[in-house]
């Protein structure tokens, strides 16, 4: 199956192909940033299509992240995929950021406990935990940071997300420590790519994955009257 992978979530901009035969990458590219998605996405997507030498009619579907992350980069994401799916008529499918980061690391040993988290700001984090088998123990969710720590700090797992170095930092120290801790601004794209090889398509488009409301609200009260 070829698939074009696109990751606008958090603090990366990046596309890849996954393509046929043994489902290896073909080409991909990510720049960091934390602004900017918007100008860079789509001549950062051209440039890997021509590598792969590719159309966009010849891929069998796009996936995307759909978050947690950056409220601005999941709908500059989301919206490419689905226009470039529409298109060319083809399926598209969302993916957490939290199962892309936790991704390679199952694959590694799926034995061993994943704690996937990121940094939500003012000491709260987006967290999911997942057990052996990659079986999710604890379901996407936003919580205070000791909150997370309760819930992680359970048979030395391994940490991976844009909190895991926060996370590690404040380890409780009667608990088993981290077995591993991979601090990243964003997940492989490479793994987000072999993630929507392998997801279910809906008949819904993606959308994004939010766990929290917008920090901006609208100022009801300032609304003038009518006349």
């Amino acid at each position: 199956m070829r698939v074009l992978a696109i990751d606008t979530a958090l603090e990366a901009c990046s596309a890849a192909v996954l393509g046929t035969g043994a489902g290896a990458v073909v080409a991909h590219e990510s720049a960091v940033m934390q602004r900017g998605h918007a100008e860079a996405l789509m001549p950062l997507i051209a440039r890997v299509m021509e590598r792969a030498r590719l159309t966009f009619t010849e891929i069998d579907r796009v996936a995307v992240t759909t978050g947690p992350g950056s409220f601005t980069g999941l709908r500059v994401g989301i919206a490419a995929a689905r226009g470039i799916a529409l298109a060319a008529a083809k399926p598209v499918v969302g993916l957490t950021t939290l199962a892309a980061y936790a991704a390679p690391f199952i694959a590694a040993d799926d034995s061993l406990p994943v704690v996937a988290v990121i940094d939500a700001r003012h000491e709260h984090v987006y967290l999911q935990v997942f057990g052996p088998g990659g079986r999710t123990i604890v379901t996407p969710r936003l919580l205070p940071l000791r909150e997370a720590l309760r819930l992680a700090a359970t048979g030395a797992p391994r940490l991976t997300g844009t909190a895991a170095a926060m996370l590690a930092a404040a380890w409780p120290p009667g608990e088993r420590p981290p077995r591993a801790v991979e601090q990243r601004g964003a997940p492989d794209i490479d793994w987000v790519a072999r993630l929507g090889a392998l997801a279910s398509e809906t008949a819904a488009p993606p959308k994004p994955f939010y766990l929290r409301a917008p920090d901006a609200q609208p100022q009801h009260a300032s609304r003038l009257a009518r006349r």
